[in-house]
């Protein structure tokens, strides 16, 4: 299945999640789309729900259903718990960091960020966006990269960053330092659905 490149006005409505981050699509209609909006009440089944939980977490991330799988899958083979784990390999990939940064306004824009080779990893230029991040290694800005418009306004917009990582806003630079922890992951995923889906 291909990644999703449609309207994520009208997806984030369906899915009950801002996927631009801001939460504007949901300020307006808080509802799903369609002439019968806000008299919707249909009741999910459970499979219904898996699949709903399944679809929310992949489209925030933006990812096609064979990338989503095999994150899946790897996280599967780890120590701890399942769904954790598979948020945590989620969150370091290298187009998420990139986000999470404020080096991009969106996981969209980061992702071409990374394709484009505006990004550094430990000095080196990486143009992967799956690129799985360890602690400790650095995320940069290409020194031609750096008066891109895109980055300037992102950086300038951007409040926060993650306790996980550090940012120096002068020199474009971050660190992962750790691994996040599920209390620092997107509070509106149920991921143990997502592990029953793949487990069915």
């Amino acid at each position: 299945m291909a990644r999703y490149t449609g309207p994520t006005w009208k997806l984030s409505r369906r899915l009950g999640i801002s996927l631009s981050g801001t939460g504007k699509e949901l300020q307006k209609r808080p509802y799903p789309p369609g002439q019968h909006g806000p008299n919707q009440r249909k009741k999910l089944s459970e499979y219904g729900l898996q699949l709903q939980e399944k679809q929310k977490l992949r489209h925030m991330y933006g990812l096609n259903e064979r990338q989503f799988r095999r994150i899946f899958d790897d996280a599967g083979k780890m120590k701890g718990v399942h769904g954790e784990n598979f948020m945590i390999l989620l969150e370091s990939r290298l187009d998420n960091i990139v986000y999470r940064l404020g080096l991009a306004r969106t996981r969209r824009q980061a992702r071409q960020l990374v394709n484009h080779g505006h990004i550094l990893v430990d000095g080196q230029r990486v143009d992967i966006p799956s690129y799985r991040l360890k602690p400790g290694q650095t995320i940069g800005v290409r020194e031609k990269s750096r008066n891109l418009d895109i980055i300037k306004e992102a950086v300038e917009a951007t409040n926060y960053t993650p306790d996980y990582l550090t940012f120096d806003s002068e020199k474009l630079e971050g660190t992962f330092s750790r691994y996040p922890e599920r209390s620092e992951l997107p509070a509106e995923i149920t991921e143990a659905f997502i592990v029953e889906f793949y487990s069915r």
